[in-house]
C-alpha cells in the first residue's frame, strides 16, 4: 500500500460524474469536488453498503442514489436526508478517503494512509518537462493480472512476429537472437537493456521495470539528439483485470502526433494489442489451471527471455505483500475456477471506447451521422417517388445515394470502436 498507483488520464475522465475503478479488487471511486480537486473515496456507502459510482455529483458532494446520503472531500457524511434536522450525523457515516495527485496529465491515487504519501517517487518522465516533446497517451482495460501484462511489455523479442505488418508493430523477418543484460535489480523494480544480436553496431534500448506500475522503453540516437520513449503504466484492478496508461512520447517527427486525430491513432494502437490478447489471457488460464511454477513451465531463451525471468524472480524476492502474484518460483492466491483455456475476451468497445473520451466522443459522432444519412436517404427517396419533375427525381436520387454510401461509411468505422481486431 505505500505506493502510487496511476488511474487514468485527466483527458478522459467524465465530466461531472462520478469515475469508478478498483485496485486489488477493492472498489474505489474518483470525482472532483467544487473546488475543482480530485478525490478519491471506497466506492461503498456506509448505509447500506451501495455504490457511491452509482450515485451523482451535487455541488462537489458525492450522492448515495439509494437514499440520499451525501460525502465530501475526506469521507465525511455531510447529509442525511432522513435524519431529524436537530439529530447529529453519526460519527461512523464516514467513507474512507485516499490521497489523489494530478501529475503531467495523469491521476495517480496513494494506496495507504495519507500522512505516509510522498509526492516526489511519482514515475514521472522528466522529458515531458523540456520543450521540444509531444505524447500521445492511450488507456485500455485488459482482461489478464497485471503481472502478465508487464510480462509482456518487458518482452522485445515478441514484436518481430506478433505484430509482424502491422503500423508502428514489427516484421517477422527482423526476428533474430537478442543481447539482453539486466543492469540492476533492487525492491524500486529492474532496469536492463537489449539489442539485435545480428547488428553489433546497434545501439542499446533500455527497458526499466518501476515497480509497481511502469514499465519504461527508451531509445536514444546520439547524433541527432532524438529520444523516443513508450511509458506503460498499468495499475491492477483485481484477480484477471488491470489497465493500462500507454504514453508514446518524442522531440522529433511531432508533426503527426500534433495533426493525427487521437481517435485514429488508437484504432491502431487497439489492433496492435488485440494481437497479444487472446495469447496472454490463454496463457495466463493454462498456468492457473496446471497450478504449478513458471520455472516447471517455461522453457527460457538467454537470447530471448532474460528481462521477462527477472521480472518474474523479482516478484518471488517481493511479492508476498501482494494480494496474489505469480512469480517465477512461488505464486500466491492464483487460483480462479472461472478462467478455461479460451477465455471469454470483452469486446473493444468496453475495453476501451467506455473510457476514453476522444473515442466515445468519434464513436457519437459517428453513430449520429449514421443515423442521420439513413434518414436523409429515405427522406429524399419519398421525393423521388412523388416528385413529377424529372430533375427533380435525379437530383433526389443522387443524393440519396451518397447518404447511403456515407452512412455505410459511417457504419464500418463505427464497428471499428465497437469490435476487437482478430487474425482470422
Amino acid at each position: 500500500r505505500q505506493c502510487w498507483y496511476p488511474v487514468t488520464f485527466v483527458k478522459d475522465l467524465p465530466a461531472n460524474r462520478p469515475h469508478s475503478f478498483s485496485l486489488y479488487d477493492e472498489p474505489l471511486v474518483l470525482f472532483k469536488d467544487k473546488d475543482g480537486q480530485f478525490i478519491c473515496l471506497a466506492d461503498r456507502c456506509p448505509h447500506r453498503t451501495a455504490k457511491l459510482s452509482e450515485g451523482q455529483i451535487i455541488d462537489g458532494k458525492i450522492e448515495c442514489l439509494y437514499h440520499g446520503w451525501q460525502f465530501g472531500s475526506d469521507g465525511e457524511c455531510l447529509h442525511i436526508p432522513q435524519l431529524p434536522t436537530d439529530t447529529k450525523i453519526p460519527v461512523n457515516a464516514c467513507v474512507p478517503s485516499f490521497k489523489v495527485v494530478e501529475r503531467q496529465g495523469m491521476i495517480w491515487v496513494w494506496a495507504g494512509e495519507k500522512e505516509t504519501a510522498v509526492d516526489e517517487i511519482i514515475p514521472i518522465l522528466p522529458d515531458l518537462d523540456k520543450s521540444g516533446f509531444v505524447c500521445a497517451d492511450f488507456i485500455l482495460d485488459l482482461p489478464y493480472d497485471q503481472t502478465y501484462l508487464v510480462e509482456n511489455v518487458i518482452d522485445p523479442a515478441h514484436v518481430a512476429i506478433s505484430h509482424s505488418g502491422t503500423r508502428g508493430g514489427g516484421n517477422r523477418k527482423n526476428a533474430q537472437p537478442l543481447e539482453m543484460e539486466v543492469l540492476e535489480s533492487s525492491v524500486q523494480g529492474v532496469k536492463g537493456r537489449w539489442r539485435g544480436a545480428n547488428k553489433s553496431n546497434e545501439a542499446w534500448k533500455y527497458i526499466d521495470f518501476v515497480a509497481p506500475s511502469l514499465v519504461l522503453n527508451t531509445a536514444y540516437i546520439e547524433k541527432k539528439d532524438w529520444t523516443f520513449g513508450l511509458a506503460l503504466y498499468s495499475i491492477p484492478l483485481g484477480k484477471g483485470r488491470c489497465r493500462l496508461l500507454a504514453r508514446g512520447y518524442r522531440n522529433f517527427m511531432t508533426w503527426g502526433v500534433k495533426l493525427r486525430p487521437r481517435w485514429l491513432d488508437h484504432l491502431n494502437t487497439n489492433k496492435i494489442l488485440e494481437q497479444d490478447l487472446p495469447l496472454i489471457a490463454g496463457q495466463q488460464a493454462e498456468i492457473e489451471r496446471l497450478g504449478t511454477s513458471i520455472k516447471e513451465l517455461y522453457l527460457p531463451l538467454k537470447t530471448s527471455d532474460t528481462l521477462v525471468i527477472e521480472f518474474r524472480k523479482w516478484l518471488d524476492k517481493f511479492g508476498s505483500s501482494l494480494p496474489f502474484y505469480q512469480g517465477y518460483s512461488t505464486w500466491k492466491n492464483i487460483e480462479n475456477s472461472e478462467l478455461n483455456s479460451k477465455p471469454i475476451l470483452p469486446d473493444r468497445f468496453s475495453r476501451h471506447t467506455l473510457i476514453c473520451s476522444s473515442c466515445n466522443r468519434a464513436y457519437q459522432v459517428t453513430n449520429r451521422v449514421k443515423q442521420g444519412c439513413i434518414g436523409v436517404a429515405i427522406a429524399l427517396a419519398a421525393v423521388a417517388i412523388l416528385a413529377d419533375d424529372s430533375r427533380i427525381k435525379i437530383a433526389a436520387i443522387s443524393v440519396a445515394i451518397v447518404a447511403i454510401v456515407i452512412s455505410v461509411m459511417a457504419h464500418t468505422l463505427k464497428t471499428r470502436f465497437e469490435r476487437s481486431y482478430t487474425r482470422h
